[in-house]
């Protein structure tokens, strides 16, 4: 086995997994996992910059990270960044810091790349599950960002498009510098028709429509997932590869872009970083489950993070 450390960096959270993996076996085992909600993305659709902020709540979180990379002995690393560090004109700045505390330069790759990881990271170890039908569509909703991938053992197809939940929550949902509590209906039909004009823009080039098992990604559909199980804590072992229909998502979506932000923030599996953008990233999902017309999504602890750490494996 090898040892290896892979951190993704997105634009609401940054994640590591050191794991030992199995290249001839397909095995990969987690020696650590966790995830950090840091908002690299804090106004860049706006602004078109990381935020001095922004950037420091990363790097306090690199720095951590690097202490557990260390500890756990990991003889290879790779750093991904995705949307954010993509998006903004002072990448330079977050590429430097990530590299002083680190030491490896982090990648910013394309949204094709990142596409790739996702699929890899999603699928590996469903090759042997013969109750679920291929083609395989794997959805990575992120901040910033969503992957469409559409593929059996390999991908036939990629796209990603700049809906997330974060763009979408500041898009649409911010009035006078805070989130709506709750957004009025023009400001909810305006999001759902930027979600739909990204549908038809990933549509372009992805069959979505071909595939037989959604299965979706991200910390969007894993909350959606331990709301729907009604889970008393965030639960890793309940909510991967659960499985979540249509209704129930429309339902829970419906609930969460008419409640109270103190009503989000009580429900017990709900991280507090997500508690203004979940409202968003349900409705991702919601509406591509209804333009594919899936009847559940499958969803799947395993994403970018797990593809990153096999592409140094």
């Amino acid at each position: 086995m090898t040892r290896v450390a892979a951190v993704d960096c997105g634009t609401n959270s940054i994640r590591l997994l050191v794991a030992d993996a199995d290249p001839r076996t397909g095995e990969l085992v987690d020696l650590d996992r966790r995830m950090t909600i840091v908002r690299l993305g804090q106004g860049v659709d706006r602004t078109g910059r990381l935020a001095p902020e922004a950037l420091q709540r990363t790097f306090a979180a690199c720095r951590e990270y690097a202490g557990i990379i260390k500890e756990h002995g990991a003889e290879r690393l790779r750093f991904v960044a995705t949307s954010a560090s993509r998006d903004a004109e002072n990448r330079d700045e977050f590429v430097r810091g990530v590299l002083d505390i680190l030491g490896v330069e982090p990648e910013v790759i394309s949204g094709d790349q990142e596409a790739e990881f996702s699929f890899t990271g999603a699928t590996k170890e469903l090759a042997g599950a013969d109750h679920l039908p291929r083609p395989y569509l794997v959805v990575d909703i992120g901040g910033g960002s969503t992957e469409f991938v559409v593929g059996d053992d390999h991908v036939r197809a990629a796209r990603s498009v700049d809906v997330g939940c974060v763009r979408m929550t500041e898009r649409h949902l911010v009035r006078d510098g805070a989130v709506s509590d709750p957004p009025a209906e023009e400001q909810l039909a305006a999001m759902r028709a930027d979600i739909e004009a990204a549908l038809d823009l990933a549509e372009e080039t992805v069959p979505l429509r071909e595939a037989r098992t959604l299965v979706g990604l991200a910390g969007s559909v894993t909350t959606v997932s331990a709301i729907a199980q009604e889970l008393p804590e965030y639960d890793s072992a309940a909510i991967h590869h659960s499985r979540v229909s249509q209704d129930r998502v429309r339902e829970i979506t419906e609930w969460l872009l008419r409640s109270t932000h103190a009503e989000r923030a009580a429900v017990p599996s709900m991280h507090p970083g997500r508690v203004d953008v979940i409202g968003a990233g349900a409705l991702v999902l919601l509406t591509i489950m209804e333009r594919i017309g899936a009847e559940e999504v499958v969803v799947s602890e395993h994403d970018i993070l797990d593809g990153i750490a096999w592409s140094v494996a």
